[in-house]
């Protein structure tokens, strides 16, 4: 279940006094707070997670309007930046604020921006979280209305450019608009948010737990967070989403194709079986074509019938395995391939022998049929039989895992942020 909350238009703030040459040391003024909030009294405290690779130039901005929010609604907040060991001047940045309440965490080993919010996550010390991004593409601003949302029963909130009242900066170009709807609509299955590829997202700490496992690849950890955890009751506030100001884009081509690396999979976790049956399907229907294409150039070579059926089922059975072990059954990867392709042959075996004498039966029934047009049914037949021997077999598994994903029984509790994560 998706929810959209919408607010009416923005209230301003009572008159607030002069900033101090301290605060004013941090940055130029920052917009006051525009939510439909006066005051409220917040349940329990808020981490608010960013990761900040290369954003120094944006991190006094983002202190100071976080301040603001923080001092507006008397929020018990604390800033948590996360930065891939980026040697910007962020760490002298958040020194120089002065600000007890903003940490940063330098990390120094996988870099990626999914693992540095996840390792923002797990040393977070309060029980609701938020989630934005560094470059001020997220107004701080409607961080209160997000905790309201969690407030109010909602599992999962996201800070959505598109529920009513939600918006992008009118120069975003078509292509770009084009991406984001095209990735929006790739990730429907998945979830009924409007927006699930949001980085501005809030919701309580200890829901991580609900996880098996955290793999996340790429830059959308929102929609990780969204299928690990199951969440089904998700909110989604209108914001207004700003092109960054300062610094450049982390979106390349190449993080676009982690996204699809990252869609996959979240499908298999998801829908473990029909995507597994999808993916066989697929490299079966490219062992059709090496199939064929082998079996005709043997028999314009003149290889008799049974040489040109036996050297296309051959080599086809040879690029079915790599492909099924590179994708299909892909959690099994981390094993011996020796010893894996020994039993896929094996496995393999019974459907080559129902292939062959499906396919010789068939062009013994009708001598003038075409031998591609009986390969075609022989292949049929020995891939249906090849499918279930490998998937209840040979690759037999409870769960479809990713390779190095951490599986248990129980999830283990979060650490407790250590002594070398105390404020700067």
């Amino acid at each position: 279940m998706t929810a959209d909350l919408e607010t009416p238009p923005p209230t301003p703030p009572p008159a607030t006094p002069e900033p101090s040459a301290e605060s004013n040391s941090l940055s130029r003024a920052a917009p006051a707070p525009q939510t439909r909030l006066a005051r409220i009294e917040v349940l329990a405290p808020v981490s608010v997670v960013v990761p900040v690779y290369h954003e120094a130039d944006n991190l006094p901005h983002l202190i100071e309007r976080v301040e603001q929010v923080r001092n507006h609604y008397g929020l018990d907040l604390e800033l948590v930046l996360v930065d891939d060991n980026s040697r910007d001047g962020s760490v002298e940045i958040v020194e120089q604020a002065g600000r007890p309440w903003v940490r940063m965490l330098v990390r120094t080993e996988d870099p990626g921006l999914s693992q540095s919010v996840l390792h923002g996550l797990r040393s977070a010390r309060h029980p609701v979280v938020v989630v934005m991004d560094g470059d001020l593409s997220h107004p701080p601003e409607r961080i209160p209305d997000m905790i309201l949302a969690l407030d109010a029963g909602q599992q999962f909130v996201i800070g959505s450019r598109y529920v009513p009242g939600g918006s992008t900066d009118d120069d975003w170009g078509f292509f770009r608009w084009l991406n984001s709807r095209v990735a929006t609509a790739l990730a429907k299955p998945l979830t009924k948010a409007k927006d699930p590829m949001a980085g501005f997202f809030a919701f309580r700490r200890a829901d991580l737990d609900r996880a098996e496992y955290l793999n996340p690849v790429g830059y959308k950890i929102g929609l990780e967070l969204i299928v690990k955890c199951r969440f089904d009751n998700i909110g989604e506030v209108p914001i207004d989403f700003c092109d960054r100001q300062h610094g450049e884009s982390k979106l390349t081509f190449k993080q676009q194709l982690k996204y699809v690396q990252h869609l996959r999979r979240l499908y298999l976790y998801r829908f473990a079986a029909a995507t597994t049956l999808i993916q066989f399907g697929v490299v079966g229907a490219s062992g059709v074509a090496v199939n064929l294409t082998v079996l005709t150039i043997l028999a314009l070579a003149g290889a008799a019938d049974p040489v040109a059926v036996a050297g296309g089922i051959a080599v086809s059975v040879v690029t079915n395995f790599l492909l099924n072990r590179r994708f299909t059954f892909s959690y099994a990867r981390n094993r011996s391939i020796v010893k894996q392709f020994v039993g896929f042959c094996g496995a393999s075996a019974m459907g080559a022998v129902v292939n062959y004498a499906v396919t010789l039966g068939i062009k013994r029934l009708a001598p003038d049929l075409p031998l591609q047009v009986a390969a075609l049914g022989g292949i049929a037949a020995g891939m249906t039989l090849n499918f279930l021997v490998n998937r209840f077999v040979v690759f037999k598994a409870t769960h479809h895992r990713e390779p190095g994903a951490k599986v248990e029984a129980t999830p283990p509790a979060l650490p407790h942020p250590s002594a070398t994560d105390a404020p700067t």
